[in-house]
């Protein structure tokens, strides 16, 4: 269902903005290892050079503190408020002390997207080129998921790029196989917007590994369908949400889905032409929260940041628009809830925002 009128006593507000001259911040993740420690995760352009950064807090997000990382970091995973995981184009980097300090870890795989540990010891990771892994040392060994090479697609254009469990024994692992199309020039839709609304949106193959007995076994299984699965959460009831993307040539940006992780069946719960999906949260209580940006003209995605869009609903059916700090921009944002229950949103352009107010 479309937004509607916006929550008045609750507001997205700037607990943290990157705004200096001749350089900008991309924030690629952001985690609470504990409640008001916070951890975000990017690099720094500036005169044409990447430094890579993180950006913490540790009472709230009254102060935040920007120090230098080794390489540059696509995603974290934390277990506790000390033990945590970063991924980076090179391997895999571990902390034991809530990301203050980051040592590489050796054998790790590289060429990853994202990890996602059920604690100190048993993992899983996925990334490009078809590539699943699976650790019971904390990440010091990896071992290949074997289902993840079943799917009848080719490597160079398969990838793996979410996992999400809903209790310690059952999780998911999606990808998708996107081999580019015939007569196409492989650049990016965006540098020819005309062209890019001119063409339909082909199905591609998406992929999903199952598992019923906590990663130990594998069940992979293939559909033909429009759109990617970029993001799915799940309770531990089997509730979840699903996040689709599809390419500017679809009738709208994304959809959201609601999930029975126990049967497999699902149903869309909100979509909109002028508002692009990029992440979304499910509380244990039930409520939604989508975080977007704003679709202007007919490109649906842009590289230029646009203004935040935050949505929120009880019933997952009504959604209702929230109230953003007029600041607050972004191609892609990211949603995350802390241990305390504090709900947080961070932009790739060196945002970071908590909910605050009443609901």
């Amino acid at each position: 269902m479309l937004a509607t009128p916006a929550f008045s006593a609750q507001k997205w507000r700037l607990s943290y903005f990157y705004d200096k001259d001749d350089s900008s911040l991309v924030i690629n993740d952001l985690q609470f290892p504990a409640a008001g420690h916070g951890v975000a995760v990017g690099y720094i352009e500036e005169k044409g050079k990447s430094r890579p950064v993180s950006v913490t807090t540790v009472d709230g997000g009254a102060h935040w503190t920007v120090a230098n990382l080794r390489d540059i970091p696509i995603s974290l995973c934390f277990v506790n408020e000390a033990m945590g995981w970063m991924v980076t184009p090179k391997g895999i980097w571990q902390t034991t002390d809530a990301g203050r300090n980051w040592h590489e870890l050796a054998q790790s795989p590289k060429l990853l997207m994202k990890v996602y540990f059920l604690d100190e010891s048993r993992g899983f990771a996925v990334g490009a080129h078809k590539l699943a892994y699976q650790t019971e040392d904390g990440g010091k060994t990896w071992a290949p998921i074997a289902a993840a090479a079943e799917p009848h697609t080719d490597p160079e254009y398969t990838v793996y790029n979410n996992i999400a469990f809903a209790t310690a024994k059952t999780g998911l692992i999606n990808g998708f196989s996107a081999p580019p199309r015939p007569g196409g020039n492989g650049a990016p839709d965006w540098l020819d917007p005309k062209d890019t609304t001119r063409r339909r949106e082909w199905p591609h193959l998406s992929i999903m590994l199952d598992t019923r007995d906590g990663g130990k076994t594998w069940q992979p299984s293939t559909s033909s369908m429009f759109g990617r699965i970029t993001r799915g959460v799940f309770l531990p009831d089997g509730r979840g949400l699903g996040l689709l993307e599809f390419s500017d040539t679809f009738k709208w940006p994304s959809e959201v889905h609601l999930v029975d992780g126990t049967t497999g069946k699902s149903s869309m719960v909100y979509n909109a032409t002028d508002r692009a999906i990029t992440d979304v949260l499910l509380q244990p209580s039930g409520t939604g929260y989508l975080a977007g940006v704003e679709v202007v003209g007919q490109m649906q995605h842009s590289p230029i940041p646009r203004k935040l869009v935050m949505l929120k609903s009880e019933n997952l059916s009504d959604w209702r628009e929230m109230d953003v700090d007029y600041r607050a921009t972004a191609v892609r944002a990211m949603l995350r809830a802390a241990a305390d229950g504090s709900l947080w949103v961070a932009t790739d352009s060196g945002m970071i925002l908590q909910l605050t107010g009443m609901p």
